[in-house]
């Protein structure tokens, strides 16, 4: 253990710890853009919560990712290669469409906006799957908790461009300024993109397009047995259910708790940025030295918890002291538990075939924030706010109670790993 603490700043500040900030963040906007700006901007323009709600359904894409993922093992661009070719595709694609929303009238045109989100959903959703994969293949085993810390830490920092800076511009600007502003933050991920070299582990992938569909999934099975498999896929489904939920309408909920959309720009926001930032940090020096199964246990506690601090809101209402002291939280806890939870996810893939058992993994994961979450606008109208973040604090349980076959707390993994061939 004492070995390990000398080199902790030595293994944070390193090239591969410096690409894991810019492809969180190039994964992080396009999705906080859909599910924080695009919300704030319906509610704003006065269109009904429950149709809010609905707008959850453009995320099928996150969904269904696994479906197209074979084709991005399979197929490489000339010249840029398999993983960077595919990523700088995706990112011109959001760079370009992003734009596109401020050309629409909310109230009007409602199809226009739901057609153009799930575009963005399907570039964003396919950006990830070569995101993944790429960090993945650049990260040894050892790297997988803190370059996944860091990733998902710069993850939820993009969300502060949609969910705050662009909030505090839509009260000085037209939308579709605001928009245009939003989407170029995708230029730095396109910098990083041109910049870096492609993983030498894809230098030759998959050699025809059945073995690329057909042997992720039956290694997988294989690997792991069929009742095994289950228990990691049911896991998987439900570990993040009860915060993906509790988000799912978290700016329409600080709107109606009577908050201005620059208070929630300001204060919501940046209330949970140093959180998150040292939240991140710590959770993957943490993960270094307690492994990843202990850190599930570990940070999903801290996340369950974070849950009812939404429900304190909900019974005290208008107050900015507590808003801060509740998102700052949050921001701590569901950070810590997003880290530990990708690092599972990484370790269980096999590197022969990365992003298409990343993508199936991370694809059953946003089930819930897809369809689960279109049910959120009208539980809310049938329980209240502070019902409903009961109802989110309890979903988070079942998640918590597979640790116990899936992620021993006696056991660190190595078994696991050395089974998928790491």
């Amino acid at each position: 253990m004492s070995e390990i603490s000398p080199n902790i700043w030595r293994a944070i500040f390193t090239r591969k710890m410096l690409i894991c900030v810019f492809t969180g963040f190039s994964s992080g906007l396009p999705l906080y853009l859909l599910i924080s700006l695009v919300p704030a901007w319906l509610r704003s323009e006065q269109v009904d919560l429950k149709v809010i709600g609905l707008f959850a359904l453009i995320q099928l894409p996150y969904i269904w990712k696994f479906l197209w993922s074979p084709l991005l093992d399979h197929y490489a661009w000339p010249a840029l290669g398999r993983r960077r070719g595919w990523i700088l595709l995706t990112q011109l694609a959001l760079l370009l469409s992003v734009p596109l929303f401020g050309w629409f009238e909310p109230k009007a045109e409602l199809w226009g906006i739901a057609y153009l989100a799930l575009a963005v959903a399907f570039f964003s959703a396919t950006q990830d799957v070569v995101l993944d994969a790429f960090r993945r293949e650049i990260l040894f085993d050892v790297e997988l908790g803190l370059g996944n810390a860091i990733h998902v830490n710069a993850y939820r920092l993009a969300g502060l461009v949609p969910g705050s800076l662009s909030l505090i511009l839509a009260d000085h600007l037209p939308w579709n300024s605001v928009f245009l502003i939003t989407a170029l933050f995708m230029l730095p991920g396109i910098a990083m993109t041109l910049m870096v070299s492609e993983p030498l582990a894809v230098s030759s992938g998959p050699r025809t397009l059945r073995a690329a569909v057909v042997d992720p999934f039956r290694e997988f099975v294989e690997r792991s047995g069929w009742r095994s498999a289950l228990l990691i896929l049911g896991f998987i489904f439900l570990y993040k259910l009860g915060d993906s939920m509790a988000t799912a309408l978290a700016t329409p909920f600080y709107l109606d708790m009577g908050f201005t959309k620059t208070d929630i720009g300001l204060i919501a926001k940046h209330a949970g940025l140093w959180p998150s930032v040292i939240g991140g940090l710590l959770g993957g020096v943490w993960m270094m030295r307690l492994g990843i199964n202990r850190a599930l246990w570990l940070f999903g506690a801290v996340q369950v918890v974070s849950i009812l601090g939404f429900a304190a809101l909900a019974l005290v209402g208008h107050d900015k002291l507590t808003l801060a002291l509740v998102i700052g939280f949050e921001a701590l806890g569901v950070g810590l538990g997003t880290a530990a939870f990708v690092s599972f996810i990484a370790r269980a893939t096999n590197p022969l075939y990365t992003a298409t058992q990343f993508a199936l993994f991370t694809s059953l994961a946003s089930v819930p924030r897809a369809f689960i979450n279109a049910s959120t606008g009208y539980l809310v109208e049938q329980l209240g706010w502070f019902s409903f973040f009961l109802l989110c604090t309890a979903l988070a349980l079942p998640g918590m109670a597979l640790l116990v076959k899936v992620a021993p707390w006696s056991e660190n993994g190595d078994r696991y790993m050395r089974r998928a061939g790491n």
